[in-house]
Parts: structure tokens; sequence; C-alpha cells
């Protein structure tokens, strides 16, 4: 799995990486955002969203789970796994939100890693003591030629 690791020292630093991102994804895949509450994984998201055409406001999903925004090439589904149990997953369809959707970005999803090998994985880590840019790791799959 190629990994991206970078320095995020602002929103344009995270914008960039969005676009980056939505560019080397193709329709149904799952991109799993992980780090501490305050990273900006909701902000990352809001981030993709522009970066895939969407227009749409984008929230945090925290007490509803999913919300979908339409872009001009399908659905960005957007997923918060962090009020949600640990045998709950299966029962939110993700399979289904794969298979109609441009990209599936779900946060606090570490226990789908083990599940899909093929996710891509962004880790977004503060700074140490809060101050200074954030670090953002990116793990993407490998593609078969």
């Amino acid at each position: 799995m190629p990994t991206l690791k970078r320095e995020v020292a602002d929103l344009a630093d995270l914008r960039r990486l969005a676009e980056e991102v939505a560019a080397a994804t193709v329709p149904g895949d799952l991109l799993v955002l992980t780090g501490p509450l305050g990273a900006g994984k909701t902000t990352f998201v809001q981030q993709l969203a522009a970066a895939l055409g969407s227009e749409a406001p984008v929230g945090s999903p925290t007490y509803t789970l999913v919300h979908e925004y339409p872009t001009p090439h399908g659905l960005l589904v957007h997923v918060d796994l962090y009020r949600l149990p640990a045998g709950a997953v299966a029962a939110l369809g993700l399979d289904d939100y794969l298979d109609r959707s441009r990209l599936v970005a779900v946060e606090w999803g570490e226990p789908l890693l083990a599940e899909h090998p093929e996710a891509h994985h962004l880790d977004l880590a503060p700074a140490a003591g809060g101050d200074g840019p954030r670090t953002a790791t990116w793990r993407a799959p490998e593609r078969a030629a």
C-alpha cells in the first residue's frame, strides 16, 4: 500500500489533500478516516465533497450516522461510527452504499480496516501539544494494472 505523509497547516492544505484523494479514488471506494476528536475528519469530508463537485453543505453525521451528498459523478456517503456499538456496523448496509456510491467516507472507521484491506485510510493527527500543523497519513490501495 503506498503511503503519503504530509503536514497540513491550514484549510488550503487540507483542500489540496482532498483533491488528491478524490482524484485517486474510483466509484465504490471506501475511505476510512481516523484520528482523535477535533483532528479535522469532518472538515476533510467538507473539502472532499467540494473536490468531488458537490455544493451541498457538509455536516457531521454523529447523531444520524449517515449523510449522503450528491456529486456530478455519484453520491458521496459520509458515515460516522463514533456512537455505533462495535457489533452494529453490519446493520448499516455498508456494502449497499459501496455498490451505489462514488465514494464512502467513514469517520471512526478503524474496525473496517481489517475487513476491507482495499480501503483508503487517512489518519489525521494533531501536532504534539496542539500547536502547529496536523500530520496527515494517507494509505492508498495498490491498484491492479
